[in-house]
Protein backbone atom coordinates (compact mmCIF):
# COMPACT_ATOMS: atom_id res chain seq x y z
CA UNK A 1 0.00 0.00 0.00
CA UNK A 2 1.20 3.74 -0.57
CA UNK A 3 1.75 5.88 2.24
CA UNK A 4 0.40 9.37 2.58
CA UNK A 5 2.92 11.66 1.64
CA UNK A 6 1.63 14.34 3.63
CA UNK A 7 1.84 11.76 6.74
CA UNK A 8 4.93 10.79 5.44
CA UNK A 9 6.41 14.30 6.33
CA UNK A 10 4.53 15.06 9.62
CA UNK A 11 5.76 11.91 11.34
CA UNK A 12 9.39 12.55 9.84
CA UNK A 13 9.09 16.13 11.66
CA UNK A 14 7.79 14.57 14.91
CA UNK A 15 10.67 12.42 14.68
CA UNK A 16 12.70 14.79 14.99
CA UNK A 17 11.36 16.72 17.74
CA UNK A 18 11.64 13.49 19.49
CA UNK A 19 14.74 11.91 18.72
CA UNK A 20 15.99 15.78 20.60
CA UNK A 21 13.92 14.82 23.43
CA UNK A 22 15.86 11.09 23.75
CA UNK A 23 19.72 13.17 23.28
CA UNK A 24 18.15 16.10 25.69
CA UNK A 25 16.91 13.76 28.36
CA UNK A 26 20.34 11.73 28.22
CA UNK A 27 22.57 14.76 27.96
CA UNK A 28 21.01 16.12 31.03
CA UNK A 29 21.28 13.21 33.25
CA UNK A 30 24.71 11.99 32.17
CA UNK A 31 27.44 11.80 34.78
CA UNK A 32 30.35 12.42 32.70
CA UNK A 33 31.60 15.51 31.39
CA UNK A 34 32.83 13.29 28.39
CA UNK A 35 28.76 12.87 27.19
CA UNK A 36 27.39 16.39 29.29
CA UNK A 37 30.15 18.87 28.05
CA UNK A 38 31.77 17.04 24.88
CA UNK A 39 28.35 15.51 23.35
CA UNK A 40 30.88 12.02 22.86
CA UNK A 41 27.32 10.65 21.48
CA UNK A 42 25.01 9.43 19.34
CA UNK A 43 21.05 8.91 19.44
CA UNK A 44 18.61 7.34 16.59
CA UNK A 45 15.39 5.78 16.28
CA UNK A 46 14.96 2.19 14.05
CA UNK A 47 12.41 0.27 12.65
CA UNK A 48 11.25 -3.02 14.19
CA UNK A 49 13.92 -4.66 11.70
CA UNK A 50 16.68 -2.46 13.29
CA UNK A 51 16.88 -0.26 9.94
CA UNK A 52 17.92 3.67 11.60
CA UNK A 53 15.24 5.91 10.09
CA UNK A 54 16.68 9.12 11.57
CA UNK A 55 19.54 10.33 14.50
CA UNK A 56 19.36 13.44 16.70
CA UNK A 57 21.30 16.60 15.15
CA UNK A 58 24.10 15.69 17.65
CA UNK A 59 26.46 12.94 18.00
CA UNK A 60 29.65 11.98 15.85
CA UNK A 61 29.67 10.21 12.82
CA UNK A 62 31.90 7.13 14.17
CA UNK A 63 29.14 6.67 16.56
CA UNK A 64 25.39 7.19 14.70
CA UNK A 65 26.81 5.67 11.57
CA UNK A 66 28.74 2.50 13.27
CA UNK A 67 25.41 2.00 15.04
CA UNK A 68 23.15 2.43 12.18
CA UNK A 69 24.68 -1.11 11.19
CA UNK A 70 25.79 -2.33 14.34
CA UNK A 71 21.68 -2.37 15.10
CA UNK A 72 21.88 -5.80 13.06
CA UNK A 73 23.72 -7.49 15.45
CA UNK A 74 21.07 -7.02 18.27
CA UNK A 75 18.07 -7.56 16.10
CA UNK A 76 19.71 -10.99 15.64
CA UNK A 77 21.23 -11.68 19.12
CA UNK A 78 17.25 -11.14 20.69
CA UNK A 79 14.69 -11.43 17.75
CA UNK A 80 11.13 -10.15 19.21
CA UNK A 81 9.79 -13.72 21.01
CA UNK A 82 13.05 -12.76 23.16
CA UNK A 83 12.34 -9.34 24.61
CA UNK A 84 9.51 -8.10 26.68
CA UNK A 85 8.47 -4.34 27.68
CA UNK A 86 10.81 -2.99 29.89
CA UNK A 87 13.88 -4.91 28.44
CA UNK A 88 17.45 -3.12 27.47
CA UNK A 89 20.38 -4.51 26.00
CA UNK A 90 23.67 -3.20 25.85
CA UNK A 91 26.86 -3.81 24.27
CA UNK A 92 30.65 -2.38 23.46
CA UNK A 93 31.82 -5.37 21.31
CA UNK A 94 34.04 -3.32 19.37
CA UNK A 95 33.56 -5.03 15.91
CA UNK A 96 29.38 -4.68 16.62
CA UNK A 97 29.15 -1.05 17.30
CA UNK A 98 31.61 2.05 17.06
CA UNK A 99 35.14 0.05 16.87
CA UNK A 100 36.64 1.30 20.64
CA UNK A 101 36.18 -0.96 24.08
CA UNK A 102 34.76 2.51 25.74
CA UNK A 103 31.78 3.40 23.25
CA UNK A 104 29.16 1.73 24.91
CA UNK A 105 26.01 0.87 22.77
CA UNK A 106 22.55 0.88 24.80
CA UNK A 107 19.40 -0.15 22.64
CA UNK A 108 15.41 -0.14 23.87
CA UNK A 109 12.90 -2.36 22.04
CA UNK A 110 9.96 -0.32 21.72
CA UNK A 111 6.42 -2.30 22.12
CA UNK A 112 3.01 -0.69 21.63
CA UNK A 113 -0.20 -3.21 22.73
CA UNK A 114 2.84 -6.28 23.41
CA UNK A 115 4.16 -5.82 19.51
CA UNK A 116 7.86 -4.74 19.30
CA UNK A 117 7.42 -1.71 16.42
CA UNK A 118 10.68 -0.03 16.79
CA UNK A 119 14.21 0.44 19.01
CA UNK A 120 15.63 3.42 20.20
CA UNK A 121 19.92 3.58 21.21
CA UNK A 122 22.26 5.88 22.12
CA UNK A 123 26.05 5.30 21.87
CA UNK A 124 28.20 6.81 24.31
CA UNK A 125 32.11 7.15 25.07
CA UNK A 126 32.69 5.62 28.81
CA UNK A 127 34.96 8.11 30.83
CA UNK A 128 36.37 4.39 31.65
CA UNK A 129 36.37 1.07 31.37
CA UNK A 130 39.39 -0.51 32.68
CA UNK A 131 42.09 -1.62 30.98
CA UNK A 132 44.94 0.97 30.11
CA UNK A 133 43.38 3.82 29.66
CA UNK A 134 42.40 5.17 26.12
CA UNK A 135 45.73 5.31 24.22
CA UNK A 136 47.46 3.04 21.69
CA UNK A 137 49.78 1.06 23.86
CA UNK A 138 48.14 -2.32 23.89
CA UNK A 139 49.15 -5.43 21.84
CA UNK A 140 45.40 -6.99 21.73
CA UNK A 141 42.08 -6.09 23.04
CA UNK A 142 41.81 -7.79 25.76
CA UNK A 143 44.39 -5.59 27.55
CA UNK A 144 42.06 -2.55 27.05
CA UNK A 145 39.04 -2.96 29.01
CA UNK A 146 36.06 -4.90 29.82
CA UNK A 147 34.79 -6.43 26.96
CA UNK A 148 30.73 -7.26 27.16
CA UNK A 149 28.57 -8.96 25.02
CA UNK A 150 25.45 -8.59 23.76
CA UNK A 151 23.03 -8.48 26.81
CA UNK A 152 20.23 -7.32 28.99
CA UNK A 153 21.00 -5.09 31.17
CA UNK A 154 17.83 -4.54 32.53
CA UNK A 155 14.95 -7.66 32.19
CA UNK A 156 11.67 -5.99 32.19
CA UNK A 157 12.36 -3.02 33.92
CA UNK A 158 14.25 -4.73 36.20
CA UNK A 159 18.28 -3.48 36.08
CA UNK A 160 20.67 -6.60 35.90
CA UNK A 161 22.28 -6.07 39.71
CA UNK A 162 24.94 -8.98 38.66
CA UNK A 163 26.34 -7.17 35.49
CA UNK A 164 26.20 -3.39 36.72
CA UNK A 165 28.41 -4.73 39.96
CA UNK A 166 30.76 -6.75 37.12
CA UNK A 167 31.25 -2.86 35.27
CA UNK A 168 31.63 -1.22 38.20
CA UNK A 169 34.38 -3.38 39.88
CA UNK A 170 36.37 -3.16 36.36
CA UNK A 171 36.60 0.68 35.87
CA UNK A 172 38.28 3.05 37.97
CA UNK A 173 35.35 6.06 37.86
CA UNK A 174 32.13 3.78 38.70
CA UNK A 175 29.80 6.52 39.15
CA UNK A 176 30.36 8.08 36.49
CA UNK A 177 30.54 4.98 33.87
CA UNK A 178 27.07 3.77 35.50
CA UNK A 179 25.53 6.67 35.75
CA UNK A 180 25.87 7.64 32.05
CA UNK A 181 24.27 4.00 31.61
CA UNK A 182 21.52 5.18 33.30
CA UNK A 183 21.03 8.22 31.30
CA UNK A 184 21.42 7.04 28.60
CA UNK A 185 18.03 4.13 29.63
CA UNK A 186 16.32 7.44 30.26
CA UNK A 187 16.72 9.11 26.45
CA UNK A 188 15.57 5.89 25.12
CA UNK A 189 12.97 5.42 27.21
CA UNK A 190 11.92 9.02 26.51
CA UNK A 191 12.38 8.65 23.06
CA UNK A 192 10.15 5.34 23.15
CA UNK A 193 7.25 7.01 24.80
CA UNK A 194 6.55 9.66 22.73
CA UNK A 195 6.99 7.77 19.64
CA UNK A 196 4.02 5.23 21.24
CA UNK A 197 1.90 8.58 21.65
CA UNK A 198 2.31 9.52 18.35
CA UNK A 199 1.69 5.99 16.52
CA UNK A 200 -1.76 6.53 18.83
CA UNK A 201 -2.38 10.40 17.46
CA UNK A 202 -2.52 8.97 14.22
CA UNK A 203 -4.23 6.03 14.83
CA UNK A 204 -0.70 3.56 13.12
CA UNK A 205 0.05 0.25 14.65
CA UNK A 206 3.80 0.47 13.33
CA UNK A 207 6.31 3.06 12.24
CA UNK A 208 7.94 0.67 9.50
CA UNK A 209 5.50 1.66 6.42
CA UNK A 210 6.34 5.21 7.30
CA UNK A 211 9.70 4.71 7.83
CA UNK A 212 10.37 2.66 5.08
CA UNK A 213 9.55 5.72 2.73
CA UNK A 214 11.70 7.99 4.39
CA UNK A 215 14.53 6.40 4.59
CA UNK A 216 13.59 5.57 0.16
CA UNK A 217 13.57 9.20 0.01
CA UNK A 218 16.97 9.83 1.54
CA UNK A 219 18.04 6.75 -0.99
CA UNK A 220 16.53 7.93 -4.15
CA UNK A 221 18.00 12.05 -3.08
CA UNK A 222 21.48 10.64 -2.39
CA UNK A 223 21.38 8.14 -6.11
CA UNK A 224 20.26 11.46 -7.63
CA UNK A 225 23.10 13.55 -6.47
CA UNK A 226 25.65 10.66 -7.80
CA UNK A 227 24.08 10.35 -10.65
CA UNK A 228 24.85 13.90 -11.76
CA UNK A 229 28.53 13.73 -10.75
CA UNK A 230 30.85 11.74 -13.90
CA UNK A 231 31.70 8.13 -13.87
CA UNK A 232 34.90 7.45 -13.39
CA UNK A 233 37.33 6.17 -10.93
CA UNK A 234 39.38 8.91 -8.22
CA UNK A 235 42.42 7.84 -5.97
CA UNK A 236 43.51 9.38 -3.30
CA UNK A 237 46.67 8.39 -0.45
CA UNK A 238 48.13 10.19 2.43
CA UNK A 239 50.61 8.94 5.96
CA UNK A 240 49.32 9.42 9.78
CA UNK A 241 51.90 9.59 12.15
CA UNK A 242 51.03 6.42 13.28
CA UNK A 243 52.61 4.92 16.41
CA UNK A 244 56.56 5.48 17.42
CA UNK A 245 58.17 4.81 14.54
CA UNK A 246 55.39 2.73 12.57
CA UNK A 247 54.44 4.77 9.20
CA UNK A 248 50.36 4.15 8.72
CA UNK A 249 49.71 4.40 4.96
CA UNK A 250 45.49 5.28 4.31
CA UNK A 251 44.56 4.78 0.19
CA UNK A 252 41.69 5.11 -1.21
CA UNK A 253 39.81 3.84 -4.73
CA UNK A 254 36.71 5.53 -5.23
CA UNK A 255 34.27 4.25 -8.13
CA UNK A 256 31.39 6.33 -8.87
CA UNK A 257 29.19 4.31 -11.26
CA UNK A 258 25.51 5.72 -12.09
CA UNK A 259 23.76 6.10 -8.89
CA UNK A 260 26.43 4.06 -7.01
CA UNK A 261 29.55 4.88 -5.30
CA UNK A 262 32.07 1.95 -4.47
CA UNK A 263 34.97 3.04 -1.77
CA UNK A 264 37.47 0.58 -1.71
CA UNK A 265 40.90 0.83 0.96
CA UNK A 266 42.99 -1.70 -0.67
CA UNK A 267 46.69 -0.69 -0.12
CA UNK A 268 46.12 0.74 3.23
CA UNK A 269 48.78 -0.53 5.64
CA UNK A 270 48.21 -3.97 7.37
CA UNK A 271 46.84 -4.02 11.11
CA UNK A 272 48.98 -2.29 13.61
CA UNK A 273 50.24 -4.06 16.83
CA UNK A 274 49.41 -1.21 18.73
CA UNK A 275 45.78 0.47 19.53
CA UNK A 276 44.87 2.46 16.22
CA UNK A 277 43.51 0.16 13.97
CA UNK A 278 39.66 0.60 12.87
CA UNK A 279 37.20 -1.87 12.96
CA UNK A 280 35.19 -2.05 9.03
CA UNK A 281 32.16 -0.89 10.93
CA UNK A 282 34.22 2.15 12.12
CA UNK A 283 35.43 2.77 8.53
CA UNK A 284 31.86 2.55 6.77
CA UNK A 285 30.61 4.86 9.63
CA UNK A 286 33.62 7.80 8.61
CA UNK A 287 33.45 6.82 4.82
CA UNK A 288 29.60 7.02 4.52
CA UNK A 289 29.92 10.09 6.34
CA UNK A 290 32.66 11.62 3.90
CA UNK A 291 30.40 10.99 0.83
CA UNK A 292 27.49 12.03 2.43
CA UNK A 293 28.98 15.04 3.59
CA UNK A 294 30.45 16.30 0.57
CA UNK A 295 27.93 15.47 -2.44
CA UNK A 296 24.55 15.87 -1.07
CA UNK A 297 24.92 17.35 2.77
CA UNK A 298 21.10 18.44 3.17
CA UNK A 299 19.47 14.20 2.85
CA UNK A 300 18.22 13.37 6.24
CA UNK A 301 21.03 10.55 7.61
CA UNK A 302 19.09 7.40 8.06
CA UNK A 303 19.65 3.58 6.66
CA UNK A 304 18.62 4.80 2.90
CA UNK A 305 21.28 6.92 2.46
CA UNK A 306 24.18 4.61 3.52
CA UNK A 307 22.53 2.03 0.46
CA UNK A 308 24.08 3.77 -2.85
CA UNK A 309 27.24 3.80 -0.59
CA UNK A 310 29.69 0.62 -1.06
CA UNK A 311 32.56 0.11 1.75
CA UNK A 312 35.18 -2.62 1.24
CA UNK A 313 38.75 -2.87 3.06
CA UNK A 314 41.19 -5.81 2.71
CA UNK A 315 40.77 -8.28 5.91
CA UNK A 316 43.30 -7.55 8.64
CA UNK A 317 44.40 -4.10 7.28
CA UNK A 318 44.80 -0.98 9.64
CA UNK A 319 41.24 -0.27 8.28
CA UNK A 320 39.57 -3.94 8.63
CA UNK A 321 41.57 -5.42 11.38
CA UNK A 322 40.43 -8.54 12.91
CA UNK A 323 40.09 -9.53 16.60
CA UNK A 324 42.16 -9.68 19.09
CA UNK A 325 44.02 -6.22 17.54
CA UNK A 326 43.91 -3.39 19.66
CA UNK A 327 41.76 -0.50 19.25
CA UNK A 328 41.37 1.85 21.76
CA UNK A 329 42.50 5.08 19.76
CA UNK A 330 40.85 4.15 16.01
CA UNK A 331 40.07 7.27 15.96
CA UNK A 332 43.11 8.79 15.35
CA UNK A 333 42.93 6.69 12.03
CA UNK A 334 39.60 6.74 11.51
CA UNK A 335 39.09 10.32 11.53
CA UNK A 336 41.13 11.02 8.65
CA UNK A 337 38.98 8.62 6.03
CA UNK A 338 36.77 12.29 5.41
CA UNK A 339 39.59 13.99 4.35
CA UNK A 340 41.24 11.49 2.36
CA UNK A 341 38.09 10.91 0.99
CA UNK A 342 37.10 13.99 -0.12
CA UNK A 343 40.55 14.32 -1.66
CA UNK A 344 39.91 11.80 -4.18
CA UNK A 345 36.85 13.05 -4.75
CA UNK A 346 38.24 16.82 -5.55
CA UNK A 347 38.18 16.22 -9.33
CA UNK A 348 35.31 15.07 -9.23
CA UNK A 349 33.74 18.01 -7.11
CA UNK A 350 34.67 21.16 -9.07
CA UNK A 351 34.68 23.80 -6.39
CA UNK A 352 33.33 21.63 -3.38
CA UNK A 353 36.70 20.23 -2.19
CA UNK A 354 38.33 20.66 1.47
CA UNK A 355 41.73 20.91 2.18
CA UNK A 356 42.73 18.66 5.08
CA UNK A 357 42.01 19.62 8.20
CA UNK A 358 43.52 18.82 11.78
CA UNK A 359 41.45 15.77 11.18
CA UNK A 360 41.84 13.56 14.58
CA UNK A 361 40.49 14.64 18.09
CA UNK A 362 43.45 15.00 20.50
CA UNK A 363 41.68 13.46 23.63
CA UNK A 364 44.31 13.69 27.23
CA UNK A 365 43.78 11.62 29.71
CA UNK A 366 45.19 13.18 33.06
CA UNK A 367 45.42 11.32 36.30
CA UNK A 368 46.74 10.64 39.26
CA UNK A 369 46.56 11.50 42.93
CA UNK A 370 45.97 15.13 45.04
CA UNK A 371 45.07 16.38 48.49
CA UNK A 372 41.49 15.35 47.93
CA UNK A 373 42.25 11.75 46.60
CA UNK A 374 42.17 9.81 42.83
CA UNK A 375 41.30 11.70 39.90
CA UNK A 376 40.90 10.83 36.15
CA UNK A 377 39.99 13.17 33.43
CA UNK A 378 39.23 12.96 29.75
CA UNK A 379 40.08 15.89 27.96
CA UNK A 380 38.85 16.96 24.27
CA UNK A 381 40.21 18.97 22.11
CA UNK A 382 39.98 20.35 18.32
CA UNK A 383 42.11 21.68 15.81
CA UNK A 384 41.23 23.80 12.92
CA UNK A 385 39.39 22.88 9.67
CA UNK A 386 40.75 23.05 6.18
CA UNK A 387 39.81 25.77 4.04
CA UNK A 388 36.73 25.45 1.06
CA UNK A 389 36.95 26.60 -2.18
CA UNK A 390 34.65 29.80 -0.77
CA UNK A 391 35.39 29.81 2.30
CA UNK A 392 37.82 29.80 5.58
CA UNK A 393 38.32 26.99 7.75
CA UNK A 394 36.84 27.21 11.20
CA UNK A 395 39.26 27.42 14.44
CA UNK A 396 39.04 25.04 16.93
CA UNK A 397 36.17 22.94 15.34
CA UNK A 398 35.49 18.96 15.58
CA UNK A 399 35.62 17.97 12.09
CA UNK A 400 34.93 15.15 11.53
CA UNK A 401 33.86 14.07 15.01
CA UNK A 402 31.34 17.26 15.82
CA UNK A 403 32.62 16.95 19.03
CA UNK A 404 33.13 19.85 21.76
CA UNK A 405 35.90 20.62 23.33
CA UNK A 406 36.07 20.52 27.25
CA UNK A 407 35.61 24.12 28.71
CA UNK A 408 38.62 25.45 31.18
CA UNK A 409 35.56 25.63 33.90
CA UNK A 410 35.14 21.79 34.13
CA UNK A 411 38.47 20.96 34.04
CA UNK A 412 39.48 22.98 37.00
CA UNK A 413 36.33 22.48 38.33
CA UNK A 414 36.66 18.53 37.92
CA UNK A 415 40.24 17.77 38.78
CA UNK A 416 43.23 19.80 40.81
CA UNK A 417 44.17 21.11 37.39
CA UNK A 418 44.78 24.68 36.00
CA UNK A 419 44.70 25.22 32.43
CA UNK A 420 47.35 28.48 32.31
CA UNK A 421 46.61 28.76 28.63
CA UNK A 422 44.17 28.88 25.71
CA UNK A 423 44.10 30.60 22.91
CA UNK A 424 44.04 30.81 19.24
CA UNK A 425 47.40 30.11 17.63
CA UNK A 426 48.45 32.61 15.41
CA UNK A 427 49.56 31.35 12.14
CA UNK A 428 48.71 28.13 12.48
CA UNK A 429 46.10 27.92 9.96
CA UNK A 430 47.57 27.18 6.43
CA UNK A 431 47.91 29.99 4.17
CA UNK A 432 45.76 30.45 1.03
CA UNK A 433 42.92 32.37 -1.12
CA UNK A 434 40.94 31.05 1.85
CA UNK A 435 42.52 30.83 4.96
CA UNK A 436 42.46 27.16 6.97
CA UNK A 437 41.30 27.15 10.90
CA UNK A 438 43.19 27.87 13.14
CA UNK A 439 44.17 25.47 16.28
CA UNK A 440 44.79 26.07 19.94
CA UNK A 441 47.69 26.80 21.93
CA UNK A 442 47.15 25.39 25.73
CA UNK A 443 49.18 24.57 28.23
CA UNK A 444 48.37 22.05 31.81
CA UNK A 445 49.46 22.68 35.70
CA UNK A 446 48.94 20.78 38.67
CA UNK A 447 47.47 22.66 41.51
CA UNK A 448 49.30 22.12 44.48
CA UNK A 449 51.58 18.91 45.41
CA UNK A 450 50.00 15.92 43.76
CA UNK A 451 51.34 12.79 41.32
CA UNK A 452 49.97 12.67 38.25
CA UNK A 453 50.26 11.27 34.57
CA UNK A 454 48.91 12.35 30.94
CA UNK A 455 47.85 9.95 28.24
CA UNK A 456 48.35 12.13 25.00
CA UNK A 457 45.94 10.65 22.21
CA UNK A 458 47.04 12.91 19.45
CA UNK A 459 47.89 13.10 16.19
CA UNK A 460 49.51 15.14 12.97
CA UNK A 461 52.44 16.59 15.36
CA UNK A 462 54.74 15.30 12.47
CA UNK A 463 52.65 15.34 8.95
CA UNK A 464 50.38 18.63 9.12
CA UNK A 465 47.42 19.11 7.12
CA UNK A 466 47.90 19.99 3.48
CA UNK A 467 46.45 22.54 1.47
CA UNK A 468 44.82 22.06 -1.94
CA UNK A 469 45.08 24.04 -5.23
CA UNK A 470 47.95 25.54 -4.17
CA UNK A 471 46.82 26.35 -0.37
CA UNK A 472 49.98 25.78 2.23
CA UNK A 473 49.84 23.21 4.98
CA UNK A 474 48.29 24.17 8.58
CA UNK A 475 51.21 24.08 11.18
CA UNK A 476 51.52 20.48 13.28
CA UNK A 477 50.43 20.25 16.88
CA UNK A 478 52.68 20.26 19.44
CA UNK A 479 52.60 18.01 22.31
CA UNK A 480 55.31 18.05 25.42
CA UNK A 481 56.14 20.33 28.29
CA UNK A 482 56.47 23.79 28.30
CA UNK A 483 60.62 23.61 29.14
CA UNK A 484 60.52 22.26 25.19
CA UNK A 485 60.76 18.47 26.01
CA UNK A 486 59.17 16.46 23.99
CA UNK A 487 56.10 14.04 25.22
CA UNK A 488 55.41 10.50 23.63
CA UNK A 489 51.66 10.34 21.72
CA UNK A 490 49.04 7.82 22.24
CA UNK A 491 50.81 6.57 25.73
CA UNK A 492 50.51 6.89 28.92
CA UNK A 493 53.66 9.08 30.52
CA UNK A 494 54.40 10.15 34.18
CA UNK A 495 54.23 13.81 35.20
CA UNK A 496 56.62 15.53 37.55
CA UNK A 497 54.54 17.53 40.00
CA UNK A 498 55.93 21.14 39.13
CA UNK A 499 55.38 20.30 35.07
CA UNK A 500 53.83 22.30 32.87
CA UNK A 501 52.19 20.40 29.75
CA UNK A 502 51.52 21.90 26.09
CA UNK A 503 49.11 20.63 24.38
CA UNK A 504 49.13 22.70 21.25
CA UNK A 505 46.86 22.03 18.26
CA UNK A 506 47.14 21.40 14.84
CA UNK A 507 45.66 24.15 11.91
CA UNK A 508 43.75 23.08 8.78
CA UNK A 509 45.05 23.09 5.44
CA UNK A 510 45.26 26.10 3.21
CA UNK A 511 42.93 26.64 -0.30
CA UNK A 512 44.20 28.32 -3.43
CA UNK A 513 47.30 30.61 -4.08
CA UNK A 514 48.01 32.89 -1.24
CA UNK A 515 48.58 35.84 -2.82
CA UNK A 516 45.33 35.84 -4.52
CA UNK A 517 43.61 36.44 -1.03
CA UNK A 518 41.68 39.89 -0.68
CA UNK A 519 44.32 42.16 0.93
CA UNK A 520 41.58 43.49 3.31
CA UNK A 521 40.70 40.21 4.39
CA UNK A 522 44.78 39.46 5.29
CA UNK A 523 44.55 43.07 7.39
CA UNK A 524 41.15 41.54 9.06
CA UNK A 525 43.17 38.26 10.18
CA UNK A 526 46.16 40.42 11.43
CA UNK A 527 43.60 42.62 13.17
CA UNK A 528 41.85 39.60 14.79
CA UNK A 529 45.32 38.32 15.71
CA UNK A 530 44.82 35.45 13.58
CA UNK A 531 47.63 36.06 11.13
CA UNK A 532 50.87 37.89 12.59
CA UNK A 533 52.38 41.25 10.59
CA UNK A 534 55.41 39.12 9.46
CA UNK A 535 52.57 36.19 7.58
CA UNK A 536 50.93 38.80 6.00
CA UNK A 537 54.60 40.24 4.07
CA UNK A 538 56.11 36.68 3.63
CA UNK A 539 52.76 34.42 2.88
CA UNK A 540 50.13 36.96 1.55
CA UNK A 541 52.92 39.77 -0.42
CA UNK A 542 50.68 41.79 2.05
CA UNK A 543 52.18 44.78 3.81
CA UNK A 544 50.28 45.68 6.82
CA UNK A 545 51.42 48.21 9.08
CA UNK A 546 50.62 49.49 12.45
CA UNK A 547 50.11 52.99 12.78
CA UNK A 548 48.86 53.55 16.48
CA UNK A 549 50.48 54.31 20.02
CA UNK A 550 53.56 51.98 19.98
CA UNK A 551 52.93 51.44 23.81
CA UNK A 552 49.42 50.85 23.68
CA UNK A 553 48.04 47.65 25.20
CA UNK A 554 44.92 48.08 23.08
CA UNK A 555 44.92 47.87 19.34
CA UNK A 556 41.94 49.04 17.27
CA UNK A 557 41.49 47.84 14.13
CA UNK A 558 41.54 51.43 12.91
CA UNK A 559 45.05 51.29 14.22
CA UNK A 560 45.87 49.09 10.93
CA UNK A 561 46.11 49.59 7.62
CA UNK A 562 47.79 48.16 4.09
CA UNK A 563 50.70 49.93 3.06
CA UNK A 564 49.01 49.39 -0.79
CA UNK A 565 52.01 50.49 -2.59
CA UNK A 566 54.26 47.43 -1.19
CA UNK A 567 51.86 45.24 -0.95
CA UNK A 568 51.63 45.73 -5.16
CA UNK A 569 55.26 45.34 -5.11
CA UNK A 570 55.47 42.49 -3.33
CA UNK A 571 52.84 40.45 -4.87
CA UNK A 572 54.75 41.35 -7.89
Amino acid sequence: MSVDPILVGVIGNRLHSILAEQQNALVNTAFSAVVRESLDLACAVFDSRGEMIGQSVGGTPGHINAMATGMHHFVAAYPPETLEPGDVLLTNDPWQTAGQINDITVATPVFLRGRLVAWFASCCHAPDIGGRLVSAEANEVFEEGLRLPIMKFLRAGVVNADLELLIRVNVRTPEETIGDLYAQVTGNEVGAASLVRLLDEFGLESIDEVAAEIMNRSERALRDALAKMPDGVYTSEMRTDGFDDEDITLKTTVTIAGEDIHLDFAGSSPQSKRGINVVLNYTRAYASFAVKAAISPEVPHNAGSFRPVHVTAPEGSVLNCVSPAPVASRHLIGHFLPSLLISALHKALPGNALAHSADALWMTIWRGVGADGEFMLNVFQTGGIGARAGKDGLSTTGFPSGLRSTPTEVIETMAPLVQLERVLRQDSGGVGRQRGGLGQSTSMAARGEISWSVNGNVDRTLRPASGVDGGGAGAPGVFGLVSGEDLPSKSRVALAPDAVVSVVLPGGGGYGAPFERDPLAVLADVVDGYVSIESARADYGVEVRYIGEPDALVRLPEDYVVDEESTSRLRR
